[in-house]
């Protein structure tokens, strides 16, 4: 009996081994595929490169945050601005989005990456902040001195219904991507970064 539960194990382990890696790259290449639709999509222009991935970690609160500055620029070689990968923790995990910023420091769109929310609660952070829903945040002026505050917490931002801490978590985040962008020090002429790390 050991015998055959060893062979069953071992049959079992070598089988997912094998499905782990025929599935590896179409799943790394879908990943890449979303994350280059989404940065076209926070941006909002179809026909942009992107001309750098600059990872940024920052000390936030005691904490290290990671962060992806993908610059772009248009078919002309204009620099747009960047969309910027930005995690922090919402109420049921990690909540990552990635939102994008023209060069003047206006927020263009965001999409949601991934998140643990409550499924038709906090869930609905990828729509309640868009242009027609009742937080909306679109084309702000960004300011670090000056964060998106929900509006319980003296802010002006209307948070999602029975999701404060949902809203808060998003709000953190974007607020997060914008010190990053900023932090880059980013010549809008060319798009070049006078430096990449800041602590």
């Amino acid at each position: 009996m050991i015998i055959v539960l060893v062979a069953v194990a071992v049959v079992s382990g070598g089988l997912l081994a094998w499905v782990n890696n025929v599935t590896e790259a179409p799943i790394k290449e879908q990943d890449e595929m979303a994350l280059a639709n989404g940065i076209k999509s926070v941006m909002g222009v179809d026909d942009l490169t992107v001309t750098a991935n600059d990872e940024l970690t920052k000390n936030i609160g005691g904490k290290d945050y990671t962060f992806i500055v993908h610059k772009t620029s248009d078919a002309q070689g204009n620099f747009l601005g960047a969309a910027v990968e930005s995690t922090t923790m919402g109420f049921g995990g990690d909540l990552k989005v990635l939102v994008g910023f023209d060069g003047e420091g206006n927020l263009l769109g965001y999409t949601i990456l991934q998140h643990a929310e409550t499924p038709g609660l906090g869930a609905k952070a990828d729509k309640w902040f868009q242009k027609d829903g009742k937080g909306n945040i679109i084309g702000r002026r960004m300011d670090v001195s000056k964060p998106l505050v929900v509006s319980k917490d003296g802010g002006d931002v209307d948070a999602i219904t029975a999701s404060t801490i949902t809203t808060r978590a998003f709000l953190k985040a974007v607020n997060q991507a914008y010190a990053a962008y900023s932090a880059q020090d980013v010549d809008a002429a060319s798009g070049a970064s006078k430096h990449t790390k800041s602590n």
